[in-house]
Formats: structure tokens, sequence, C-alpha cells
């Protein structure tokens, strides 16, 4: 399969939200990527429904919902209403990730499952065949503009021989201080998906990095 990009609306004008929204409908990006943060789970608080309800308004592309909170159970239909296609929650906030991953796809949304810098992949060994998505966080989650952590390249080669024989259409998601410099190598360890937040909406061409990102070739660049 081609790669996806997913802009993460983090990094975007919350003072011009409909305007960086259309720059990413106009664009050769496949989804949103929304962080929702708790100050909980992570040291920081996004935002919550009436802003996803307002994105989902004039997004022309899944949103793709990454839940960084505690307790994420007691708000998946409540996502899933406010327009979630992609629901991602963190393997360290589920005691119970099975029953979490099983009402996911029930209220009809992808289920993706999201590892911490220092969460092994191994421990997806009994979860792999009923995801849909793995997110591999290259960065402390929390805040965007951090520096990508060199180890995330081996855990994906990892996470895809996990994968090769019971979940072979697996996405595997990439979040964190991805650009240019390293895009081609993670795309070449096995990444098809790569959400990049501070790269895209400070770039004076935003379309224009989405495209380059978009249309890279695995391992081009940054092996």
């Amino acid at each position: 399969m081609n790669h996806l990009i997913a802009p993460s609306v983090l990094a975007a004008d919350f003072a011009n939200l409909q305007r960086d929204i259309t720059m990413v409908n106009e664009s050769e990006a496949d989804w949103f990527h929304i962080d929702i943060m708790d100050g909980v789970f992570v040291p920081n608080i996004s935002f919550g429904f009436p802003v996803l309800e307002a994105i989902r308004k004039y997004a022309g592309k899944p949103l793709d919902v990454h839940l960084m909170i505690t307790d994420p159970d007691r708000y998946l239909e409540a996502f899933a209403k406010a327009g979630a296609s992609v629901i991602t929650v963190h393997y360290e906030a589920c005691p119970h990730l099975h029953r979490t991953i099983a009402a996911i796809k029930d209220l009809g949304c992808k289920a993706g499952v999201a590892l911490n810098p220092h969460t092994p992949v191994h421990l997806l060994e009994d979860i792999i065949q009923d995801v849909d998505l793995v997110l591999i966080m290259s960065v402390n989650p929390g805040f965007g503009g951090q520096k990508f952590i060199q180890r995330t390249f081996e855990k994906i080669r990892t996470l895809k021989l996990m994968a090769a024989e019971r979940n072979n259409s697996l996405l595997v998601e990439v979040d964190g201080g991805v650009n240019l410099s390293n895009a081609g190598k993670l795309l070449s360890c096995g990444a098809n998906v790569l959400v990049a937040g501070n790269f895209v909406f400070t770039a004076n061409d935003p379309k224009s990095v989405i495209s380059d990102l978009k249309n890279l070739t695995p391992g081009l660049i940054g092996v």
C-alpha cells in the first residue's frame, strides 16, 4: 500500500483553525491526526469534544484520534459520535486492552494501540492480530516539537516481523519528530502512516511539505 500522511492538528494555528483545516483538505494528506490530552496521562491538555466536532464539520478527510488519556473506555462512544474514524488508545492506559479494542471496533472505527518510547513492542504479541493500527511514539507524548528518538527504527522493524504472519495488513504509524530527514528510513523500516505536526504547519508552504512526504520513496532520504 502507499503510505499515508496525517498532519497533526495539535501544531495548527488555533486562531485560524478553519484555514488550516482547509489547507489539509486541499493537500495530498490522507488523515487529520488529532491528539486528545487530559493533563493526567500526559503533562499537557489539548482539546475535547467541541473542538473535535468543529474539526469534523470542515474536515474532508478521516479523523485519526489519538487518546492520550486515562481510562479511555469511558469516552470511546463519545469520540466515535464526535467523528473519529480511527481511535487509538495507549497500551499503558488500558488494563483490559482486548476489551477496549473490541469496543472500538463495535463502534465502527478502526482500532489502534499506541506505545510510549519506553514500552517494548513484544508486549503486543497477544493482541497484534486484533488491532488495525499500532502507533509508535517517537517522542515522549504530551508536547510537539521534540527531538526524534532513534530507537524508533528498530521498534518498527520488530513490530513488522511480529505482524508478518498474523496481521499483514497492520497499519504502522509513527508520531513525533517526523521530517524529510528521517521519513524515508521510517518507510523502509515498515512504517506506513506518518504523523507530522510542526514540520508541516510551521513551513512556508505546508501543502508542498505534505506533498514531499507523500511522494517520498522509502529509503531515499535518511537511511
